[in-house]
C-alpha cells in the first residue's frame, strides 16, 4: 500500500470541482505545511496516511517532473535542506502508528 495510490470513487464530486478552486485550496494546504514545520512527516503519515513527500510525489506524477523537484515544491526548499533543518528520527511508536494508518489507504 502506498500514499501514491489513486483510486477515486466512480462518482466523485471532487472531479466536478473547478480546477482553479482546487489549485487554490492545494496551494493553501502546501503553504500551511511549509509554515508548520513542527508537524513532522511521520506524524502526518500516522494520522492521515500521507505526508509532504507524498504530496511532492503526486505533483511529480501529475506533472511529469522529477520526484525531487515535486518534493522541493512542497517543502519550499530542496528536500535535503528541509531534512537537515526539520527532520527528527521517528520513534518506534510513530512507525507503528504510520504502518497502521497506511494500511487504511486505498
Amino acid at each position: 500500500m502506498s500514499c501514491s495510490d489513486d483510486t477515486p470513487a466512480p462518482t466523485d464530486a471532487l472531479d466536478t470541482l473547478d480546477d482553479a478552486v482546487a489549485a487554490a485550496a492545494f496551494r493553501r494546504l502546501v503553504r500551511l505545511l511549509q509554515h508548520r514545520s513542527d508537524a513532522a512527516n511521520i506524524d502526518l503519515m500516522g494520522l492521515a496516511g500521507f505526508c509532504r513527500n507524498c504530496l511532492g510525489d503526486w505533483i511529480a506524477e501529475a506533472g511529469g517532473i522529477d520526484m525531487e523537484a515535486g518534493r522541493a515544491i512542497v517543502h519550499g526548499m530542496p528536500t535535503a535542506e528541509w531534512k537537515a533543518r526539520f527532520h527528527v528520527a521517528a520513534t518506534p511508536q510513530q512507525l507503528k502508528r504510520m504502518e497502521e494508518s497506511m494500511a487504511k489507504n486505498p
